[in-house]
């Protein structure tokens, strides 16, 4: 038994599959199954069951993950507890970023850190901003860089970075482009490019309507805001982008409605910080917001 077998079986249960798991722990997927077969062979039980081509966790499975997530926390909490007496910062220091804030906002911050602690090893995860945040309350990553929810969750710290305005967008060509003085009841006649419901920028959007009593029409939702761009640009809708995202292939509607999200940072008050993430942390705050 080792924690390798441990490190597999949750990626499993993350992914719901051992060639993604594989995928993700760069090993092998027979590497996979085995360590698997370790962990059942250990607790005699049986932890995935195989449902055609895909695998289906047991009810072992999902009583053992949350006692797992538990053991492998503490375990990285001893490692940095045990290694802040060391004067050096290094180590593996994992943080989760949107794709938005990865793609426009992070390399300003991380590379200057990054030269000044060569001996970091930054592991930096793309996930959408609400994902983010839940790795952050699992303890699987130290810090995230998303769009903060509209109302923050109490378990957390959080800390804005950017306020980050947002416009309504169409294509040129589209229907709505050459009206003027727009209210939102003139919107919803018209398809919408949204993220899912679920994803902060939405729930920003939908609560300026909600106020109304308004529905947008949805034709279809993506969650990349990049990909909501390409698709309002050739004419299938109006959406709702921020100002770093809109280019000569948009229209911003003529619309006396103003909407911003606000970016940050969340990391977990009562987990153990490593040396890397308070020299982070301590960075972000020297440069201070006005000039992130």
């Amino acid at each position: 038994m080792n924690i390798a077998a441990f490190e597999a079986f949750l990626k499993v249960m993350e992914t719901g599959s051992i060639s993604m798991a594989a995928e993700k722990l760069f090993i092998t997927q027979p590497a996979v199954s085995k360590r698997i077969q370790s962990l059942e062979q250990f607790f005699n039980v049986r932890l995935f069951d195989s449902v055609g081509r895909n695998i289906q966790p047991t009810k072992a499975a999902e009583r053992l993950l949350p006692q797992v997530q538990q053991w492998m926390n503490q375990l990285e909490d001893m490692h940095r507890d045990l290694s802040q007496s060391q004067s050096n910062i290094a180590g593996k220091l994992k943080i989760g970023t949107s794709h938005h804030i990865g793609l426009h906002h992070l390399a300003k911050q991380l590379q200057p850190f990054a030269q000044q602690y060569p001996q970091v090893e930054l592991d930096v995860h793309f996930v959408d901003s609400e994902q983010a945040l839940q790795l952050v309350l699992s303890g699987e990553i130290e810090l995230a860089f998303l769009t903060l929810p509209p109302k923050p969750d109490p378990r957390l710290q959080h800390r804005v970075l950017w306020n980050d305005p947002l416009s309504f967008v169409v294509a040129p060509f589209h229907a709505l482009a050459q009206q003027q003085q727009l209210r939102l009841e003139d919107l919803i006649a018209y398809p919408s490019l949204l993220p899912a419901s679920n994803t902060y920028t939405s729930q920003i959007t939908l609560a300026a309507f909600s106020k109304y009593g308004l529905k947008p029409h949805a034709s279809m939702s993506t969650n990349p805001l990049e990909s909501i761009r390409m698709l309002v640009s050739i004419g299938l809708g109006w959406s709702v982008l921020p100002q770093t995202l809109i280019n000569e292939d948009l229209c911003i509607l003529d619309l006396d409605v103003q909407l911003e999200r606000q970016l940050g940072i969340v990391w977990h008050p009562d987990r153990s910080q490593s040396k890397a993430m308070q020299s982070l942390l301590n960075q972000l705050e020297r440069l201070g917001s006005a000039d992130i």
